[in-house]
């Protein structure tokens, strides 16, 4: 049975976190738009969340206080 030997970095967003923020944040190093192009690839099971409705405090934001953000790439 193999064993992990690193953990991948994750985050639990911030009160109001967007892409935007989180990759601020998190990859200050890289462009904004590649930063947050790279976040929303490692992290599809929230950016292809469906949706909120239009009318909810969550409407154009899918990212959940509850959600687990991850900042690293996967490995290989």
């Amino acid at each position: 049975m193999a064993t992990l030997n690193e953990t991948r970095r994750s985050i639990f967003p911030e009160g109001q976190d967007t892409w935007g923020s989180i990759a601020q944040r998190e990859l200050p190093d890289m462009g904004s738009e590649e930063a947050i192009s790279v976040l929303q690839s490692w992290n599809l099971h929230v950016f292809m969340r469906p949706a909120a409705a239009k009318d909810s405090t969550r409407a154009g934001n899918p990212i959940l206080p509850s959600d687990i953000i991850f900042v690293a790439p996967p490995q290989a």
